[in-house]
C-alpha cells in the first residue's frame, strides 16, 4: 500500500500561485506515475496533470497546460504542482494519486487539499 499526503492548499486571489505538494510513502518502489486531479464544487473529478515515475514525462490538461508545472523530488518520493495565475474556475479540492505496476488506473489516492480563488 501507499500512503499520500498532500499539502499546500489554501485560499489566494486571481492571478496569485499556490504550491501545492504530495508526500508518498510504504510501497513506493512499485510505483508508475503520480498525478494530481481535481474536484469541483459539483462537478466530476479531473486529471489535471502527471508524471511517468520511470523517465519523468509530463501530461496536463488543456485547461492549465501553460499555467502549472509537475515536478518532483525522488528522494522525497514527493511531486509538487505549481499553479500559477489562478483563476476562480481552479477552485477546487486537489487530489494527489499513484498508479502502481500492474494497475489499469490510478489507485492510490490522497485525502484532498482545498484551493478557493476568490475574484
Amino acid at each position: 500500500q501507499v500512503q499520500l499526503a498532500e499539502s499546500g492548499g489554501g485560499s489566494v486571489q486571481a492571478g496569485g500561485s499556490l504550491r501545492l505538494s504530495c508526500a508518498a510513502s510504504g510501497r513506493t518502489i512499485y510505483t508508475v506515475a503520480m498525478g494530481w486531479f481535481r474536484q469541483a464544487p459539483g462537478k466530476e473529478r479531473e486529471f489535471v496533470a502527471s508524471m511517468r515515475w520511470a523517465n519523468g514525462d509530463t501530461y496536463y490538461a488543456d485547461s492549465i497546460k501553460d499555467r502549472f508545472t509537475i515536478s518532483r523530488d525522488i528522494r522525497k518520493n514527493t511531486i509538487y504542482l505549481q499553479m500559477n495565475r489562478l483563476k476562480p474556475e481552479d477552485t477546487a479540492d486537489y487530489y494527489c494519486a499513484t498508479q502502481t505496476v500492474g494497475a489499469h488506473d490510478y489507485n492510490n489516492w490522497g485525502q484532498g487539499t482545498q484551493v478557493t480563488v476568490n475574484s
